[in-house]
């Protein structure tokens, strides 16, 4: 592709949540620290919601990686569950055997006896559900109900949302004012100011690799910017095809209509001022640039 020509070590913008591009803006660290500090508390629910790929996954991920040894974690990236499959998920986790389960009742005997054994460990439980926008009403409720477990001294297990701003939408529902009363923390990731993504770019690009002059001037950045709306992942994917488009010409770095050529072939980006014929022309251009046919470069 356009590594080589570039001078790049790997793909710098990928769509894969990876914890080694982490960049420490303002949303993703105090969204970060918020849940470090309620993780110490070891009380409640606590939830932290944002559009769709404003780095949620990511920051959930990073998360992981840096919570201490006293921190027993279960993560469910998939939580369009029933209640008895989010029961099974998390005995999983936590390493109860299910061979022997006879029914729910003693499946949740199970988990709790666990959750005892760990405790007495001094360890912290913590149940981390991503795109929780999506658990069906019953299995909210069902993960309530963990939260009821708990000894004289502290809760058995906390749990952490993230969801997209639908979460907050079904939250303020009537029937879920005993989980919402449980919330003890919370934060809302926004998108990237326009500085933030000309900072979000060079780190990408440096982490990947590359040493040379800007690939994306000012310009081209404020463009990006407002296209994508200051969303990651639409960042990403822009970029990408301006990379894809600057290489397939032979440039060293992205012109304002290549990009806005990237921009017109995204159909979740804020459309810009263009010509017809650049972008359809330019769409042609990746579609063999990506079919290594350009430069007699294969992928």
């Amino acid at each position: 592709m356009y590594l080589q020509h570039f001078g790049m070590r790997s793909l710098p913008f990928s769509l894969t949540p990876n914890t080694e591009f982490f960049f420490g803006l303002p949303p993703h660290v105090e969204a970060l620290q918020v849940l470090q500090v309620a993780l110490q508390t070891g009380e409640g629910f606590i939830k932290v919601t944002g559009e769709v790929g404003t780095g949620k996954t990511l920051l959930c991920r990073k998360l992981l990686n840096e919570l201490s040894a006293e921190f027993v974690c279960a993560w469910l990236p998939d939580p369009y569950l029933t209640p008895a499959e989010l029961r099974a998920a998390v005995a999983q986790e936590l390493g109860v055997s299910l061979e022997s389960v006879r029914d729910q009742q003693h499946l949740s005997g199970l988990i709790q006896q666990r959750l005892l054994e760990l405790c007495a460990q001094h360890k912290k439980i913590v149940l981390l559900l991503d795109e929780a926008q999506a658990l069906p009403d019953d299995t909210l409720e069902a993960l309530r109900l963990f939260t009821n477990l708990e000894t004289e001294q502290r809760k058995l297990v906390q749990v952490v949302l993230f969801g997209q701003p639908e979460l907050d939408q079904r939250l303020s529902q009537s029937n879920f004012r005993q989980l919402r009363q449980r919330i003890t923390f919370s934060y809302q990731l926004r998108p990237l100011h326009d500085t933030e993504v000309g900072a979000y770019i060079r780190h990408r690009l440096a982490v990947c690799g590359y040493q040379g002059a800007p690939i994306f001037n000012d310009a081209a950045v404020k463009l990006l910017a407002k296209a994508s709306r200051g969303i990651p992942r639409l960042i990403n994917v822009l970029a990408h095809k301006a990379l894809l488009l600057s290489y397939g010409a032979g440039m060293a770095s992205v012109t304002l209509s290549q990009l806005r050529a990237a921009v017109a072939d995204t159909e979740d980006a804020t459309p810009v001022a263009t010509h017809r014929w650049l972008w359809t022309g330019s769409l042609l251009l990746v579609l063999l640039v990506a079919a290594g046919v350009l430069k007699g470069v294969a992928w």
